[in-house]
């Protein structure tokens, strides 16, 4: 159980320095005009996690290796790519409205709980201040 954590905490650490160089790389080839690292992390952590998806169905991924590089690193790279994972694998299983309903879900409340916390932002300085 414990060499589970320790799979999982040195993966995130290893994505999430990942996602910091692809940030700074991306702020450094096209400016703040439009969130590329964001875009580009999102991207190929949808991609990667559903190739380490089909490696595990196909037994060539281990659980230590899904927990090191699925779980760890590309959950610290990028929840969105399970995001995506998770709505692919409904519409797959013939759940076209629960797959729509959770995209619209995730969509309309995580936008909303950007904004509330935003709202928010007197409150939170006056706490951390």
């Amino acid at each position: 159980m414990l060499t589970n954590w320790l799979y999982i905490a040195l993966g995130g650490a290893l994505g999430a320095l990942a996602r910091y160089g692809v940030t700074v790389g991306s702020l450094a080839l096209f400016g703040k005009s439009f969130p590329f690292g964001t875009l580009i992390v999102n991207i190929v952590g949808s991609f990667l996690l559903a190739i380490l998806f089909l490696g595990q169905q196909q037994g060539a991924v281990t659980s230590s290796t899904w927990l090191f590089l699925g779980v760890g690193v590309l959950g610290a790279f990028t929840t969105f790519s399970a995001f995506s994972l998770d709505v692919v694998l409904m519409l797959q299983a013939g759940a076209t409205l629960k797959a729509l309903a959770y995209a619209s879900l995730n969509f309309v409340c995580c936008i909303a709980a950007v904004l509330i916390a935003l709202g928010l932002k007197t409150y939170f300085l006056s706490i951390w201040n």
